[in-house]
C-alpha cells in the first residue's frame, strides 16, 4: 500500500460522523475537488482505496443522500449518485468560521483530490480542485492554521501544493492523520540525515579537490623556477614555504602555515605563493 493510500485509509477511520456540522463540511470538500465529476442529473466519485469509498457512502447517508450506487471498475471504486438536494443552499450555510469545521473541510478535499509521494524518495502532497475559487477557499484555510501552501492554475484545473516536508507534516497534523504524522516524521528524521552526511562528504571532497588542485599549481610554479634557475636567488620566506610545499603536496595552506619556523595564517602563504608567481 502506498504511503497516499495509508494516509487515506488513516483518515477513513475518523470517528466524527455524529457530528452534522462536520459531516458537512467534510463533504463539500469531497465536492470541491476535480475527481468528483458533477453534471445537472448526477455526479460521480472514483478512488482505488476501498476505505475511501466507504467513508464517502457513509458521508452520503449522513447527509441524506441514499440513493447511490456503487460500482468496481478495474482497479477503481466508482459511486454514483443523484443530486437530489440543493448542495449550493443547504451546505453552503456552514458555518466555516470554526476550525474543526476548516478542518473537516480540508480533510474532505485531500480524500476527495489529494495524493502525497512517498516520503523516502521526495516531498510532494497535492489536491487537484474544479477550479480557482474552490482551491484558493481551501488553501486561506490551510494558512489560516500556519501551514504554507502554493496554488498554481492549469487549464483545466487548480492544484495546491507542498513540497516541503516540515509543511506536510503539519498539514498530516492537521487533517487528523497522526499515526502517518509519525511514519512521515521517522521517515523525514533519517532521509534528512543522510542528506545532510552527504552535503558533508561532497563539501569535503569538493575542499579536498581544490587543495590538490592548487598545490599541483603551486609545485609547477616551483619546478619552473628551478628549471629557469631562479629558486636559489629568491627571499629566504619564498624559498621556505616553496620546500615545504614540495615536501608536503597535500598539505592545506593553514598546514604548511603552522610548519614554518615562524608560523603564519593562510592569507599570508597565499600571498607568498602569490608573490612566488611573479618571480617567473
Amino acid at each position: 500500500m502506498s504511503f497516499s493510500s495509508e494516509v487515506k485509509t488513516e483518515l477513513s477511520k475518523i470517528n466524527n460522523l455524529k457530528n452534522k456540522q462536520e459531516v458537512l463540511a467534510e463533504f463539500l470538500g469531497y465536492l470541491s475537488t476535480a475527481n468528483v465529476n458533477k453534471s445537472k442529473i448526477c455526479s460521480r466519485f472514483s478512488t482505488s482505496n476501498q476505505y475511501n469509498i466507504n467513508r464517502f457512502s457513509k458521508l452520503l447517508n449522513n447527509v441524506n443522500i441514499n440513493n447511490y450506487k456503487i460500482e468496481i471498475q478495474g482497479k477503481n471504486y466508482i459511486i454514483t449518485f443523484n443530486n437530489s438536494i440543493t448542495l449550493s443552499q443547504e451546505y453552503i450555510e456552514i458555518n466555516t468560521e470554526q476550525n474543526n469545521l476548516k478542518k473537516a473541510y480540508i480533510r474532505g478535499a485531500f480524500m476527495g483530490g489529494g495524493s502525497i509521494n512517498e516520503p523516502k524518495n521526495k516531498y510532494h502532497l497535492e489536491i487537484v480542485f474544479e477550479n480557482y475559487d474552490t482551491a484558493n477557499l481551501c488553501k486561506e484555510m490551510i494558512e489560516i492554521n500556519g501551514i504554507k501552501i502554493k496554488i498554481l492554475n492549469k487549464e483545466k484545473n487548480t492544484l495546491l501544493y507542498i513540497k516541503e516536508g516540515e509543511e506536510i507534516s503539519k498539514f498530516l497534523a492537521l487533517i487528523g492523520a497522526n499515526a502517518a504524522v509519525l511514519k512521515f516524521e521517522e521517515i523525514r528524521v533519517v532521509r534528512d540525515m543522510k542528506n545532510n552526511v552527504n552535503r558533508i562528504v561532497n563539501c569535503e571532497t569538493a575542499n579536498l579537490n581544490k587543495t590538490i588542485n592548487t598545490s599541483v599549481l603551486q609545485i609547477n610554479t616551483i619546478k619552473q623556477l628551478k628549471k629557469q634557475g631562479k629558486f636559489n636567488s629568491l627571499p629566504d620566506d619564498l624559498k621556505e614555504i616553496a620546500n615545504l610545499r614540495l615536501e608536503n603536496p597535500n598539505a592545506t595552506l593553514d598546514e604548511l602555515g603552522n610548519m614554518l619556523k615562524k608560523p603564519i595564517g593562510k592569507s599570508t602563504v597565499s600571498h607568498r605563493f602569490k608573490r612566488l608567481k611573479e618571480y617567473l
